[in-house]
């Protein structure tokens, strides 16, 4: 099968990445379990928007936010057992800048995968399960595949969705793809 996995919040952790440098940057202390709804990062922040956000993250013309986000400890083990059976297409969005270091990330980390795409729209790439954490992403992949398997990572930022499955753990999701039929 053709399993469409999203990165950050996902494989990536996102939120650990900016905290830390905001962190070393700000004297300050926040931690991963502060962020309780999606875009939290303005709300925790001194960003007064999600431009500002971004503009910091950017990071000028030295490596952004995503050329070194840590992996969830799970990830990649599960990753790597899918990918002896099933294609790994990794499907996440980026802004135009962080192209490129999406891809060393991936190289750096190991990611088993011959398929990347960077796209806002996810339900264009063709996948017979799909997981992620977004809750936009997760109802335009429910409303747009509604023939396919689609999986919400449950995470303290993200709500049920009709039509999405949860899952708790990287455990639940293998357990999901050894059982699906097609």
């Amino acid at each position: 099968m053709r399993l469409g996995i999203d990165l950050d919040g996902v494989v990536a952790d996102f939120n650990a990445g900016w905290m830390s440098r905001y962190n070393a940057e700000h004297g300050t202390s926040l931690t991963t379990d502060q962020v309780d709804h999606w875009d939290a990062m303005v709300d925790l922040t001194e960003f007064s928007s999600d431009t500002e956000f971004w503009e910091w993250a950017r990071n000028g013309d030295r490596p952004g936010l995503f050329r070194h986000l840590p992996v969830f400890p799970d990830a990649l083990p599960a990753l790597n057992r899918l990918a002896s059976e099933h294609t790994i297409v990794i499907i996440t969005t980026k802004p135009r800048w962080a192209v490129h270091e999406t891809y060393a990330w991936l190289s750096d980390n190991r990611i088993p995968t011959r398929e990347v795409h960077i796209t806002r729209t996810k339900w264009t790439v063709d996948c017979d399960i799909y997981l992620d954490d977004g809750p936009h992403n997760l109802e335009a992949l429910v409303g747009k595949r509604p023939d396919r398997a689609t999986c919400r990572f449950v995470r303290p930022w993200n709500q049920p969705v009709a039509g999405a499955l949860d899952v708790n753990s990287w455990d639940d999701f293998e357990d999901l793809a050894k059982n699906h039929r097609l």
